[in-house]
């Protein structure tokens, strides 16, 4: 999976990624991400740490990368650490998930174009073929 990873990314001009021994759960990043909608920095915390887990294959479930993460977002870090704990952004991530479950959504990403699914990151022809066949109509 790795090379593939790498091959696929390296067309779109991402390089230097970097991978962990293992698949780390997210559900911190994700709570402390809830934090970060809240504080209106949900897409400067993601970048954040996408950069942190691909480019430098760091554990983004760990305090202290989450809190580097949050400082590189414009957040509080401290805040931010303790928001992965909180009952309310745990939650959210619980509902989101299920949510997930319930539409059947399997992998990470999906795209959902009506009754047809798109799992994984894909190439472009692969999500125009699936909106063509959903009823999408071309552009000219």
């Amino acid at each position: 999976m790795r090379g593939y990873l790498t091959r696929f990314a390296a067309g779109f001009g991402v390089t230097g990624m970097t991978f962990g021994d293992s698949m780390p759960s997210t559900r911190r990043a994700l709570a402390v991400a809830e934090f970060a909608r809240d504080q209106g920095k949900l897409h400067r915390f993601r970048a954040a740490a996408m950069e942190a887990a691909w480019r430098h294959g760091q554990d983004v479930e760990d305090p202290e990368v989450l809190a580097l993460c949050a400082r590189a977002a414009g957040l509080d870090p401290v805040a931010a650490v303790e928001a992965f704990d909180e009952p309310t952004y745990l939650a959210r991530v619980m509902t989101s998930g299920a949510e997930a479950r319930r539409q059947g959504v399997t992998g990470i990403p999906t795209v959902l174009l009506g009754e047809r699914r798109v799992v994984g990151c894909q190439p472009y022809e692969v999500l125009e073929a699936a909106a063509v066949a959903a009823g999408a109509k071309r552009r000219g």
